[in-house]
């Protein structure tokens, strides 16, 4: 009897084995292997299509940050925010050839309060790109200018929480336009850069103003001992430790014609129109771990730079002119801690010297680098002063702390 029952279970196993597999009905539209993307992990995660016809690179980065301030004649405390919450998607269309860039921003303080009638300004980077080889870049749509050098580098590859008093007042910032890039850089000789653009002059996002003016922006890069590694040009601190002396020599020079704000590309709208021009200058050196900048920004405008409100000449708004330097200093350890100090100075031009000081600012930071800039925890205390032209000054002061991560 046993053995009968051990036969029975045997061939009923035999049997459902041997059953014809069910066919799938022909309406059935299951993924095929060959249809998948291709997946890469590098600077954020890669989505490449099978027939190489488009490409998406997705990354995000976010800093965490929380200040004690302490201003003389004002309000002390502390500030606690998500100073930056950014989501960048790139990639090519078609062709390697034609590559697009979009940055879009979610933090307060990127976006701004919701104002009647104003756009939001979500949209930081939308620029479409033909390259069609290695020298040359020709590219339509929002994106950063060709100006200073601590502008045009992302605020997450900064040695410091963030950048200095005279970016905040003479940068170009971004702005929507044509730019045409002509690179030649080579590692160990002489190698240079000219870039320039045509852009509206009017900053980002704009759309509820009928535009009278136009910006021309040109700028020359230079590199004498060759170009850095691995683009070190587009980050601070020399977090690679070149293993011989880089530097870089650039100057940047913008007509902004009839432009509509205080700043040209940023700022409040001015009353009237004005013509600005301005010059950016920048040095950059790294050697064995160890980094120097400075730079040079100014704005001036051949009107005065004071405008009045036509209704009411007790209301004014003016451009901000006038140059400042700054010059920074770091060296990074083997461990990938850091140590950073930054002067900056910056005095107010003649038409304007009676309504807003001169100012001179000291940082000194140290930053811990877990995954070069794109995971650091970075501390920084800074000192203020603030001297108007009647001879009173002011100082503030400010301790922070900041944690930056992304991929």
């Amino acid at each position: 009897m046993k053995s009968f029952f051990s036969f029975f279970i045997l061939f009923t196993c035999i049997s459902a084995f041997s059953q014809e597999t069910p066919k799938k009905p022909k309406g059935d539209n299951d993924l095929k292997l060959s249809t998948l993307p291709y997946y890469s992990f590098g600077k954020g995660i890669g989505m490449t299509s099978p027939d190489s016809l488009y490409q998406l690179n997705i990354r995000f980065r976010m800093q965490n940050r929380i200040s004690y301030m302490d201003n003389e004649d004002g309000v002390s405390g502390y500030d606690a925010q998500i100073k930056r919450l950014r989501l960048r998607l790139d990639g090519y269309v078609g062709s390697p050839k034609i590559l697009y860039a979009i940055q879009l921003s979610f933090a307060p303080g990127d976006v701004g309060e919701i104002v009647e009638g104003e756009n939001l300004n979500v949209i930081r980077d939308a620029v479409l790109i033909y390259r069609p080889n290695k020298n040359w870049n020709f590219g339509f749509g929002q994106t950063k200018l060709p100006g200073n050098r601590q502008r045009v580098n992302s605020s997450g590859a900064l040695q410091l929480t963030d950048r200095t008093i005279n970016n905040a007042k003479f940068t170009l910032d971004r702005d929507f336009g044509f730019q045409i890039h002509n690179i030649h850089e080579y590692e160990n000789k002489f190698s240079y850069n000219f870039k320039g653009a045509i852009s509206t002059g009017e900053g980002r996002n704009v759309t509820n103003k009928v535009d009278q003016g136009v910006a021309f922006t040109g700028k020359v890069e230079l590199f004498p001992f060759g170009s850095f590694s691995k683009d070190g040009t587009t980050f601070e601190g020399d977090i690679l430790r070149e293993k011989k002396p880089k530097l870089l020599l650039s100057g940047a020079y913008q007509h902004n014609k009839n432009a509509q704000r205080t700043q040209g590309q940023l700022g409040s709208d001015l009353y009237e129109k004005r013509t600005m021009n301005s010059i950016l200058l920048d040095m950059m050196f790294k050697y064995n771990g160890w980094a120097a900048m400075s730079s040079y920004m100014s704005r001036s405008t051949p009107e005065n730079a004071i405008t009045f409100n036509p209704n009411d000449l007790t209301q004014k708004r003016y451009v901000f002119v006038g140059h400042g330097f700054d010059y920074q200093l770091s060296y990074c350890f083997p461990t990938n801690y850091e140590i950073i100090g930054r002067y900056s100075t910056q005095k107010v031009g003649d038409d304007i010297k009676l309504l807003t000081p001169n100012t001179k600012e000291l940082s000194l930071g140290v930053t811990k680098y877990f995954w070069q800039h794109t995971f650091k925890l970075q501390s920084e205390i800074n000192y203020d002063t603030l001297t108007s032209y009647n001879g009173t000054s002011k100082n503030n002061w400010y301790v922070r702390f900041q944690v930056e991560i992304g991929i």
